[in-house]
């Protein structure tokens, strides 16, 4: 047969398991050097984009905050569109826009793709 025992099985089993643990916490370190690195570049990046919107939204705010002229009766018009759609499109708005959803006015939505 083989000279190959079971003490022999036990160690390549043991040093497998050994490689595997090893190479888990190498990446494990390499992910947490990455995400330090990220987070360092976004914290340097991110005084410049609040500067950018602190003097972006009191325009914005100014903006919404204007009455606007015409009837307006609050009932918004869909066209081939969901209420459901409708809703999602208006909280993306609001959302993106950072205006409060009730200082947004919306007369009608319409599907452009069918």
């Amino acid at each position: 047969m083989s000279d190959f025992t079971f003490t022999d099985g036990l160690m390549v089993a043991l040093v497998g398991f050994l490689v595997v643990f090893l190479m888990l916490a190498i990446l494990w370190a390499v992910i947490a050097v990455i995400s330090r690195i990220i987070a360092s570049i976004a914290a340097k990046n991110a005084p410049a984009e609040t500067a950018a919107e602190t003097k972006a939204a009191p325009v914005a705010a100014a903006s919404a905050a204007a009455p606007v002229a015409g009837a307006y009766g609050g009932e918004v018009k869909l066209y081939d569109t969901d209420d459901k759609t409708a809703a999602c499109i208006m909280a993306i708005v609001s959302d993106e826009t950072g205006i409060p959803l009730n200082q947004l006015i919306f007369k009608s939505i319409k599907c452009l793709e069918a």
